[in-house]
């Protein structure tokens, strides 16, 4: 088991990331282009959305607007896309995934990770990616948990580190510590952090960093 604040202060730029443990979920995003950076996470009434902080500099909407958490039923769903819509509309954390594919974003084909947490503490997490052998195709990993033990998780991000083109994430989900939401925030790089969603225990906080210039 890894310590996932070492891994994220040992990383400039893990991309967007999620952790998911024992009734605790955290999703961050993270900017290179002063577009991704010009981000706030705000609530919703069944989760919550990405939003321009400053709407007059907002340049293209695509790929950074969207919806990261939504509730579908009892269930948790955080991804780091649109495609949480296309699971909450399908009602199926699996059909969804299977509808969609990476992001278009060429040279990086940026994975699509997603998560769903269950009331009991079980779980499971997806990634969808570029199928490196073949043109234009797409890998489709689902990962199933029943769950975790306390002070643990497992941790997906989009990409291993900085780059160009950005690396994607490679292998399965890595098992790691679950530290509390102030040490996640910290732990992020302070020049490529956007924000930060912690769900410990149906208690919500989000961190912004736009907010706190």
């Amino acid at each position: 088991m890894q310590d996932l604040l070492e891994l994220l202060e040992g990383n400039p730029y893990p991309g967007r990331g999620i952790v998911v443990g024992n009734h605790r979920v955290y999703y961050w995003i993270m900017g290179r282009s002063a577009n991704s950076r010009n981000r706030i996470f705000t609530k919703t009434e069944d989760g919550i959305r990405t939003e321009a902080y400053d709407p007059a500099r907002l340049e293209d909407p695509s790929l950074i607007i969207y919806h990261p958490v939504r509730t579908m039923g009892e269930d948790l769903v955080v991804t780091n896309g649109d495609q949480t819509d296309t699971i909450v509309e399908a009602g199926d954390f699996f059909r969804g995934c299977l509808a969609r594919r990476f992001e278009p974003d060429d040279p990086n084909w940026t994975p699509r990770i997603s998560s769903i947490l269950h009331p009991d503490g079980s779980f499971a997490l997806s990634i969808l990616k570029h199928a490196d052998t073949v043109a234009n195709q797409c890998t489709r990993e689902f990962f199933c948990y029943e769950g975790v033990a306390e002070g643990e998780g497992y941790f997906i991000s989009t990409y291993q580190g900085d780059g160009n083109p950005l690396p994607s994430f490679a292998g399965e989900p890595i098992k790691v510590t679950m530290p509390e939401p102030d040490e996640v925030w910290a732990a992020l790089n302070p020049d490529n952090k956007v924000s930060l969603y912690t769900n410990v225990a149906g208690e919500v906080r989000l961190f912004n960093a736009r907010e706190e210039e």
